[in-house]
């Protein structure tokens, strides 16, 4: 009996580091896929910022184009 319950402690123990490593590596992870979150929603700024840009310009050069000359 006190080597089995031995035996367990240790796999307890062996578990319970694995498990430290594990939520570590959870918590890199975590904010690796935070950092890239955030460059890709910069990024989709960035674009859509110069899609509003270029849209507006070329809008507004297609108001000029449409006006009657006097």
């Amino acid at each position: 009996m006190e080597k089995k319950n031995a035996e367990l402690r240790l796999e307890n123990y062996q578990m319970a580091i694995q498990n430290e490593k594990l939520r570590n590596k959870a918590e890199q992870l975590n904010q690796e896929k935070q950092a890239l979150l955030s460059q890709l929603k910069q990024k989709l700024l960035e674009a859509n910022a110069l899609q509003l840009n270029t849209s507006s310009t070329s809008a507004s050069a297609h108001n000029k184009s449409n006006k009657p000359h006097p």
